[in-house]
């Protein structure tokens, strides 16, 4: 149980930004009328975030840089699919283009954030990670979620692609003094899991909603799980390919290789 107690506590401060971020555009909701959109506040509250991560440590320079990367990456998922009517942010505000508000893609770095800190606060190390099929498979995952709107739709079977390209990969990871480790597949689905509750929560608060949302707040529907559980390993191969060049700290050079079983 304290093994538990301390795993979770490592889980909020890996999430503390996306806690925060969320928390903000909750708050948000509950201003009285503005002289500004509240989208537009949104966008200043990510930024402000941003930079009290960096100042409080939350983040290496590294890991900015990451966040960025999936921030740009999010903003143009967001543009496609948007356009598409996937989902809508149906709210006014200046910072607008092509129907979505400039702070969408905090969403997606929120997800790069809470990959950057667990890689530090757990101590992640992969065993037997074969990083060219992992990359291949996530990239053609991220393709299919725009090419499924004009082509047969691929979820499944790179959902079985992904399963193949890292089996026998296990994520070691640190509690205090232990060790743990799970296979790899396993880590995205739990992820997606999370997400998807995370999802919920901002359609809830009016970070951006689908159509069915836009008569009333319903249930994100659970095939949103599966797709999460595919787009982390987006996120994750991004996070893995710079962070297994960052210099260990206070050496100038790379980390340690990962532990082999």
């Amino acid at each position: 149980m304290n093994q538990l107690v301390r795993f979770g506590l490592l889980q909020v401060r890996c999430c503390a930004f996306a806690v925060a971020l969320l928390a903000g555009i909750a708050g948000s909701r509950l201003l009285p009328p503005l002289p500004v959109a509240r989208y537009d506040l949104v966008l200043l509250y990510g930024v402000l975030l941003t930079l009290v991560a960096r100042r409080a440590g939350w983040e290496t320079r590294r890991d900015t840089a990451v966040i960025a990367v999936c921030h740009v990456l999010g903003l143009l998922f967001e543009l496609v699919k948007v356009r598409l009517g996937s989902w809508s942010y149906p709210e006014d505000a200046l910072t607008k283009i092509g129907g979505v508000p400039l702070y969408g893609g905090f969403m997606y770095a929120a997800v790069a954030s809470y990959v950057c800190r667990a890689r530090r606060l757990f101590r992640l190390r992969f065993t037997r990670y074969r990083a060219a099929a992992t990359t291949t498979v996530a990239a053609a995952v991220y393709v299919n979620f725009f090419t499924h709107h004009w082509m047969p739709d691929l979820r499944w079977p790179l959902a079985l692609a992904m399963i193949a390209a890292t089996a026998g990969t296990w994520v070691g990871f640190s509690v205090g003094a232990h060790r743990y480790r799970m296979p790899l597949a396993v880590s995205f689905v739990l992820i997606g899991f999370f997400l998807w509750v995370a999802e919920n929560a901002a359609t809830w608060a009016g970070a951006w909603s689908y159509p069915q949302q836009l008569t009333g707040w319903q249930p994100v529907p659970l095939t949103k799980f599966g797709a999460w559980s595919l787009l982390i390993s987006v996120t994750f191969v991004l996070v893995e390919h710079l962070a297994t060049a960052r210099p260990a700290p206070g050496t100038g050079r790379p980390g340690p290789p990962a532990v082999r079983p």
